[in-house]
């Protein structure tokens, strides 16, 4: 995967039910692939699960800017049905945070 320099990369974490997880896994699947195809300004998705807590996620993604993240992305019509459907799995508040590379 390559990530231009002055992307930003976004951090989520999230909680999922336990009941829930194998449902939040295909409709993440699902928004991944649709937001890979329709939207060039995604650089990169990875998704990873605590080893030691199932259902725990950590999900890193690259941006052209925090800006276009926040705004356009977040308004596409597939993240806006995939926003109401993790209520149904989401285990409290996924938590958002914003990071740009250092060069030294």
């Amino acid at each position: 995967m390559y990530i231009k320099s002055n992307a930003v990369m976004v951090v989520i974490t999230c909680s999922i039910r336990h009941d829930k997880i194998e449902i939040a896994k295909r409709e993440f699947a699902a928004v991944i692939k649709t937001v890979m195809a329709k939207e060039p300004a995604c650089q990169g998705i990875r998704v990873h699960e605590d080893a030691g807590t199932p259902g725990n996620l950590l999900i890193i993604e690259y941006w052209a800017s925090k800006e276009y993240f926040q705004g356009p992305h977040m308004k596409t019509p597939h993240m806006v049905e995939f926003l109401k459907i993790a209520e149904s799995f989401l285990d409290g508040a996924a938590q958002f945070d914003f990071w740009n590379e250092v060069r030294f």
